[in-house]
């Protein structure tokens, strides 16, 4: 009987070994080799798993970026010196020009100067007041229920008094989600050290504009007149401007007679009737 256990026992064990001896070479031939660059690239960004370069997390970004699926420099948050960073571990030449980018809000028109034709009152979001029309005359300008606000998770937007939204330039990581989150596609990302913008995106007739905006834009040309640069220009009644062209010298803000255009002052951009 003892020997009939020691058989089966070194039996067993044989086929253990053996089994084993499969697993391991068929681990070692079908092994998936992870590329060390990913752990190396993951380190170097951000971390904070925004989801704003359009992967669901750094970790993602991180394997596209090793792949060749995504580019070298698609971190917005880590912004031209994490893109060096990862080219360098990538080993590639970083293209292009460094220049930081910020969220800007095109639009001027708060409580005190848009006119209010209704009141809203439904879900505290942008979209949901999207869908009824909003509250303004003005069918282009801010709803002001701060839905781009909630959707930065760096603090970087907050609500005036006036009802419209504020980036913290020194905040802003250009992270684009703000932009996603406006329905009316008022946000847009510029370059840093551009300081004159046109707050208005209405595409109204003149006379419709005054009648609901003391701030937008007319399509007047006035601006477009008196700018030396070529930067700036009035298509589909709305004035433009061209940031590669433009060179900050506030020409035609100075001309503009709703003051649709304004130059920026410190880190918030405000327009002289809201800072008063």
């Amino acid at each position: 009987m003892s020997s009939v256990v020691l058989v089966s026992l070194a039996s067993m064990a044989g086929v253990g070994i053996l089994l084993g001896v499969v697993i391991a070479m068929a681990h070692r031939k079908f092994a998936v080799k992870s590329d060390p660059r990913i752990d190396e690239v993951e380190g170097v960004l951000p971390g904070v798993n925004c989801g704003a370069c359009g992967y669901p997390g750094c970790r993602a970004m991180a394997e596209a970026i090793a792949k060749g699926e995504a580019p070298v420099d698609g971190c917005p948050v880590g912004g031209a010196a994490v893109a060096a960073l990862v080219a360098k571990i990538m080993g590639v030449e970083l293209k292009g020009g460094s220049r930081r980018l910020v969220a800007l809000v095109r639009c001027g028109g708060g409580r005190a100067e848009a006119r209010e034709t209704a009141e809203y009152v439904g879900l505290d979001d942008c979209r949901a007041a999207q869908l009824l029309g909003g509250n303004k005359g003005c069918q282009y300008g801010c709803l002001g229920l701060a839905s781009c606000v909630k959707a930065c998770p760096f603090n970087a937007m907050f609500m005036n008094d006036n009802g419209l939204p504020v980036v913290d330039k020194e905040a802003c990581t250009a992270c684009g989600l703000c932009v996603k989150a406006c329905p009316r596609n008022l946000i847009a990302l510029v370059p840093d050290d551009m300081y004159v913008h046109v707050l208005c995106r209405s595409y109204d007739t003149g006379r419709v504009v005054r009648s609901n905006c003391q701030v937008g834009c007319i399509g007047c040309k006035a601006c477009e007149r008196v700018c030396e640069d070529d930067a700036i220009h009035v298509t589909d009644l709305l004035a433009e401007i061209d940031y590669d062209k433009c060179t900050n010298c506030g020409k035609c803000a100075e001309v503009c007679p709703t003051k649709a255009i304004v130059i920026e002052e410190g880190r918030f951009l405000v327009t002289k009737k809201a800072a008063s």
